[in-house]
């Protein structure tokens, strides 16, 4: 695996980021699970430093490299600080990565990133790790997961836009933005708007319309009008709603990140996924989009008015 050698073979695989309580190494754990089923070789690669508990295979541990723990007490730094030292630290040891990834090749890859925003809006050095892996061959998809419950409250919702606007932006990778924990949520309370609404962003002047029936927020109108019209500009922010228990969803997602990296399976792996799907929800299964999420969520928010009622 040489440096830019053209001769050597693509290897294609996920980065999965975003912010600390995202799901990501929950999302790795499931992505792995459900691939293997359909036949494709995965290695999930940990460049979490912080991550100390992995349910996962791991077949590649920074770890082995440094610690989180180990750079906080000898250097004295905070954790934002450690994890940020531990990635130019990475950056700065790129032949132990290639080492250790020229013993896998021929697999499918996931990489189960650090949660620390700052690494994906404006710090480079995990921006220079994928560029890196790029010039090895690699063809790779950001996936980038954001907690669902966001949506419940819209000047989060416009906050969680902007974060993934400037994280599309600054890796400069193939996107894929991913709404985790769907099954959880109806526990957050009702959404203002269908969950389409924010799953394909649509007119954001009905979220700045109402934020601005919070009095606190109503003094603010102008700059949350100003904030959707830089992502509306841009055009780039949309969701693919996950909920990893259901095959379903986990196949949406699966097929929005490959058409993103370029994979393209075979016809073993399709015939595998078919089956898997069949088993799941019947022969006569067809994909369906946010359309089945949104029925079970308008569902569960039924009940809970029934419920409500009958105690009343």
């Amino acid at each position: 695996m040489s440096e830019g050698s053209k001769g050597s073979s693509l290897a294609f695989g996920q980065v999965v980021i975003g912010p600390p309580g995202s799901g990501k190494t929950t999302y790795c754990h499931a992505m792995q699970e459900f691939l293997g089923r359909i036949g494709r070789k995965v290695t999930v690669v940990n460049l979490d430093p912080a991550n100390d508990s992995m349910p996962y295979q791991c077949a590649v541990d920074i770890a082995e490299l440094i610690t989180l723990p180990d750079v906080m007490e000898n250097l004295k730094l905070g954790p934002n600080g450690g994890l940020i030292y531990c990635m130019e630290y990475l950056e700065a040891n790129f032949d132990w990565l290639q080492e250790k990834l020229a013993a896998l090749r021929g697999h499918y890859y996931l990489f189960d990133c650090p949660g620390q925003v700052e690494l994906y809006t404006h710090h480079d050095a995990l921006k220079n790790v994928f560029a890196q892996l790029a010039k090895w061959n690699f063809r790779l998809a950001a996936v980038h997961l954001v907690d669902s419950h966001y949506c419940a409250d819209p000047g989060k919702f416009i906050s969680v836009l902007c974060t993934s606007l400037s994280t599309m932006l600054h890796v400069e990778l193939p996107h894929v933005n991913v709404l985790s924990k769907m099954d959880l949520i109806e526990q957050y309370g009702k959404l203002a708007f269908n969950l389409d609404y924010y799953t394909e962003v649509l007119d954001l002047s009905y979220l700045v319309d109402h934020l601005a029936s919070d009095p606190f927020f109503r003094n603010y109108r102008r700059l949350n009008e100003k904030l959707v019209e830089v992502i509306e500009d841009y055009s780039l922010v949309s969701f693919v709603p996950l909920n990893v228990q259901d095959k379903e969803s986990m196949r949406q997602v699966m097929q929005a990140v490959d058409k993103a990296n370029g994979y393209s399976f075979g016809d073993q792996e399709h015939r595998s996924l078919e089956a898997l799907m069949s088993a799941a929800v019947g022969a006569d299964f067809h994909f369906t989009s946010t359309l089945a999420v949104q029925e079970k969520y308008v569902q569960s928010q039924d009940k809970a008015v029934e419920e409500e009622a009958m105690d009343l």
